[in-house]
């Protein structure tokens, strides 16, 4: 079957602002150099890299009242914001090349913004090795690469939480999380007291991926404006070394494929995040050359044709 798509425009975030570890800001010119333009437009996708936004530096700097760097967080999310409804506006389907998962902030709040305003159903798929549902008053580290979901659902500083005029930019309800397996213990309670949607790996373990895959993505429709939030991290170390906050006993290569056959197949993917992949613990790129592998896949790439 012959999949249609909107024209992709590709940025770059060039930053590691949110995390704890240096180098996640190197992972847009790694996708860029294991071929992820390329191989998108070798599935004849209309795909245009835009180039990298701006930003402040890493101060590398100790959390001030529960968060680590927040003003240069709220900079590179009102960057990635701008630039993200910017090319939905222009019916266009954004691909965040990251740096860490905190830019998921800017980029998920664009999207809710645009689903308002074109009476779009959003759903948001958070592929991860973590809830990232702390706040500051648990985290125990001030990253907030550890905090996005929370702050879109409203918990967080208003400079974040408000980013996209409304507050909360999602509800709970509109996040499914697949391959979850790290969970802080004041965030376990919080997530249960919001009931988040999780497919943990003991679940995926327990029934399948495919089953898994097919609660998450339960409703989605042509109504449905779908982002993938996918953070490398989600992976098992042994196939995704190069990511800064490596879990063991994570998705592994077919179950991954599973993942992105199953939303290519619902064709209603609206804009994609890419983030965490961090060269300077890779091995040859395998990282970032595995996340184009997945993307293809995500865009339609299949063995065989199906119906």
């Amino acid at each position: 079957m012959t999949r249609s798509y909107p024209p992709v425009s590709v940025f770059g975030v060039p930053t590691d602002i949110g995390a704890s570890r240096r180098g996640a800001s190197m992972g847009p010119e790694a996708l860029r150099v294991a071929g992820l333009v390329e191989a998108l437009a070798a599935r004849g996708v209309d795909v245009r890299d835009v180039g990298d936004l701006q930003g402040p530096r890493n101060p590398v700097a100790p959390p001030s009242g529960g968060y680590r760097h927040l003003e240069e967080v709220v900079a590179w999310n009102r960057a990635v914001f701008d630039c993200s409804t910017r090319e939905l506006q222009a019916g266009r389907l954004p691909i965040l090349l990251g740096g860490d998962h905190c830019l998921a902030i800017g980029a998920i709040a664009a999207v809710a913004a645009h689903c308002r305003a074109s009476g779009k159903r959003l759903r948001v798929l958070w592929l991860d090795a973590h809830a990232d549902f702390n706040t500051s008053a648990i985290t125990p580290s001030g990253n907030l690469h550890g905090m996005p979901v929370a702050c879109l659902c409203g918990l967080g500083p208003e400079a974040l939480t408000g980013l996209g005029g409304v507050t909360p930019a999602i509800t709970p309800e509109q996040v499914r999380q697949v391959g979850i397996r790290s969970v802080d213990p004041g965030e376990k309670r919080l997530v249960k007291e919001y009931g988040l949607d999780i497919y943990d790996m003991r679940y995926i373990d327990e029934v399948g991926m495919r089953r898994a895959m097919e609660e998450a993505l339960e409703g989605v429709d042509a109504d449905t404006h779908l982002h993938v939030s996918f953070d490398v991290d989600m992976l098992d170390p042994a196939i995704a070394p190069g990511t800064g906050t490596r879990v063991p006993g994570g998705i592994n290569y077919r179950e991954a494929q599973l993942i992105m056959e199953m939303v290519a197949d619902t064709g209603r993917l609206g804009s994609l995040d890419l983030v965490e992949i961090n060269p300077t613990l890779d091995k040859r790129n395998a990282t970032a050359k595995l996340a184009v592998d997945l993307v293809e896949s995500l865009f339609g790439k299949s063995t065989l044709m199906r119906d």
